[in-house]
């Protein structure tokens, strides 16, 4: 069975946690457990077998921290490939009777994602490319991003991917005690980010057990259609002679969970400190489960975001225009900045209460690196989400992926940027606005095309009020 049809159509059960679970194997303090792939095959077999006999319909593979920074290409090019073929071993010598799949395992980087952070966003994208890349060939059904408590970094992931694979792509998060992640993201933004980017499932694992996570639940389930992952610990973790232990017995975890997928929960399963018998108590408990419809709206809110913060589209908006150079004192003030004046002049403007900020940088001849660098210092703190004006392709593409968060996107009157709008909205998340009954006629059809084709209707608007002005 195709993966995208069982997903779908039915509630999805995940293994548990598997690193807890090779360390009652034996895995050593300090001992990478992705090595375990090749040293230890034996062991990571029995473990993937151990949850397909539980009941789950979805093994990780031992990927999480496969990458090239913590190890070289020529290790990840014998690591990656042996962590999917133990995998598949454990699918042939299962016992279940349940349609079983296979997902590549992302972890985060390990490091901080600038501007937070040292490293560069496109690094980023490039460091998860080659992980992607290497399970792709190796024959995973399907793509799990998860324990990511840097949105910036969560859509490097993303975008490496989308570009990478034709797979379905889920989006876990980890969040904090806040229900945020650790650079501010709650899960409204998170879902918003995940589902204009085409994310096939967005969600929250680790951090806390399922009644912790419950709040999180709740919130993803009024504001995202895609379907919600949970997969939460064992509660937390106790230290008992030295030993680490989780208080969730796996009765407990089971109803907690179950309670969950009545709600609306579509794809469930387990992280630290959960074992095979939580998976088989969550499987006996769930049964023969139905989907469960989710309290989200037949139609969706139009929702911008920034990395902290969303918009609902649906009323007149203030808008800070002092960086929109189609003024010649907007283009004044722009051309004679640098990034960090561009940043300082935003803060001004957020200061004073803006809805949305309107960047509009088309010069003549626009230095990119200096675009991308702005935006890069934008991402940072200002909270209200990024309006895009621009008849550039390359200054449309260059932004939209620079951005941490998702545009709004004012549609271009030239066609060579229409094209590029349409193509880069669909990849990385966009509100498209503005009057189109005008767009030209080798436009329409491919725009028309969008409400079938990745878009939400929500996603597109043929006008919007902003300060009472119609755009």
């Amino acid at each position: 069975m195709n993966f995208t049809d069982f997903y779908k159509n039915n509630v999805v059960l995940l293994d548990g946690g598997f690193g807890t679970l090779l360390q009652s194997y034996g895995l050593g303090a300090g001992e990478k457990p992705e090595r375990w792939n090749i040293t230890h095959a034996e062991d990571v077999i029995k473990g993937h077998k151990a949850y397909y006999d539980a009941g789950s319909n979805v093994v990780s593979t031992n990927t999480f921290g496969a990458n090239l920074l913590n190890f070289t290409r020529k290790e990840l090019e014998e690591i990656i490939p042996a962590a999917v073929q133990n995998a598949k071993m454990a699918r042939e010598q299962s016992v279940g009777t349940q349609p079983k799949f296979i997902a590549l395992d992302i972890g985060p980087s390990g490091r901080l994602v600038g501007p937070f952070g040292g490293f560069s966003f496109e690094d980023a994208v490039a460091t998860f490319s080659e992980t992607v890349k290497l399970g792709v060939a190796a024959g995973v059904d399907l793509i799990i991003i998860e324990t990511m408590n840097d949105g910036y970094e969560a859509k490097a992931a993303l975008i490496a991917a989308k570009e990478n694979s034709d797979s379905p792509v889920f989006v876990s998060n980890a969040y904090g005690t806040g229900g945020r992640l650790m650079t501010g993201a709650s899960p409204t933004v998170m879902a918003t980010i995940a589902s204009g980017m085409g994310a096939s499932a967005v969600g929250a694992n680790c951090s806390f057990g399922p009644k912790q996570l419950r709040p999180v639940m709740e919130e993803l389930l009024t504001v995202s259609s895609l379907p919600i992952i949970l997969k939460p610990n064992a509660g937390l973790p106790q230290n008992r002679n030295g030993v680490t232990t989780y208080d969730v017995t796996p009765e407990e975890f089971a109803e907690d969970v179950s309670a969950l997928l009545e709600k609306g929960v579509r794809i469930v399963g387990g992280c630290c400190g959960t074992t095979p018998s939580h998976i088989s108590a969550l499987a006996k408990k769930m049964g023969d489960r139905t989907p469960v419809s989710t309290p989200m709206k037949n139609e969706e809110p139009t929702v911008a975001a920034s990395f902290c913060n969303t918009l609902t589209l649906s009323k007149p908006l203030t808008v800070g225009g002092a960086l929109n150079t189609a003024t010649p004192k907007g283009l004044a003030i722009f051309e004679g900045m640098d990034e960090y004046e561009v940043l300082d002049e935003a803060l001004s403007m957020q200061e004073e209460g803006i809805d949305l900020l309107l960047f509009a940088p088309d010069t003549a001849n626009p230095d990119m690196e200096f675009i991308r660098a702005a935006v890069y210092e934008l991402n940072a703190v200002i909270k209200a989400p990024l309006m895009l004006l621009s008849e550039n392709a390359e200054m449309i593409e260059t932004v939209l992926r620079a951005y941490n968060g998702k545009a709004v996107l004012i549609f271009p009157q030239t066609e060579g940027a229409q094209k590029a709008a349409i193509s880069a909205a669909k990849k990385y998340g966009a509100v498209i606005v503005g009057k189109v009954d005008g767009i030209t006629d080798s436009v329409s059809t491919e725009f028309q095309s969008l409400f079938g084709q990745g878009f939400s209707k929500a996603d597109i608007l043929s006008e919007l009020y902003v300060e009472n002005i119609l755009i």
